[in-house]
């Protein structure tokens, strides 16, 4: 089913009230806080966690949660008004830093989240600096998985395969995108990364039977 939030451009206007709010409050970290990216991440993530219903508001936002397991897909969740499910993943990017290549999710576990029309993985992407005690935010990225080209995404060996951002630098967003499109183009991805894994393991296999048999012709 059509997503109203993201096929009307309502999104875009969540994404400037998500930085509007977040840039309007109080400096909320410590110095060591402050120096710690991922302690300024969270703090990022419980003020959303907190806030966001109230953010997204009635016209587009009900049944909010955001009590989830720490490895759930979801840190909050969400339905419309058209019964339409998101699950939102949040993720901060510190823009000081050179290189952060987050996971994103399961590429199996989406795979079956994504067998309903209705359902939809939402990246939550938060962009800052931190100026003394005080976060800036200077980027909200609030776009379903599929907006997300694939030039700016890889897969990670860990598991069935964890869907990553190459680098959170560079981000391509196509409004609109087809999600029957963009899970093809996962399926010719994966298509061709499990042959690759499969010959890194045949090399693993070479290596430690050498290694088996070097251990057994020695002496106790």
């Amino acid at each position: 089913m059509t997503s109203v939030l993201f096929h009307t451009g309502l999104y875009k206007e969540v994404e400037h009230r998500i930085q509007a709010f977040l840039n309007q409050q109080d400096d909320f970290l410590s110095e060591s806080t402050a120096k710690s990216t991922r302690a300024v991440g969270d703090a990022i993530q419980d003020i959303l966690a907190e806030n966001c219903e109230t953010i997204l508001g009635p016209e587009v936002c009900s049944n909010y949660s955001a009590s989830f397991a720490r490895r759930s897909m979801a840190d909050l969740a969400f339905e419309d008004v058209n019964s339409c499910y998101y699950v939102v993943d949040v993720k901060t990017h510190r823009e000081s830093t050179k290189f952060n290549m987050p996971n994103l999710t399961s590429v199996e576990r989406l795979a079956r989240f994504y067998e309903d029309e209705k359902n939809y993985f939402v990246i939550l992407m938060v962009a800052y600096d931190v100026a003394g005690t005080r976060a800036e935010v200077s980027r909200v990225s609030f776009v379903p998985i599929e907006f997300l080209g694939w030039d700016c995404l890889t897969i990670g060996a860990l598991g069935w395969g964890q869907i990553q951002i190459a680098n959170s630098n560079i981000m391509t967003i196509n409004p609109g995108y087809s999600r029957r499109k963009w899970m093809v183009e996962l399926c010719d991805t994966l298509l061709q990364f499990y042959p690759r894994e499969i010959g890194k393991i045949h090399k693993r296999i070479e290596y430690f039977e050498k290694v088996r048999a070097r251990w057994q012709a020695l002496p106790d």
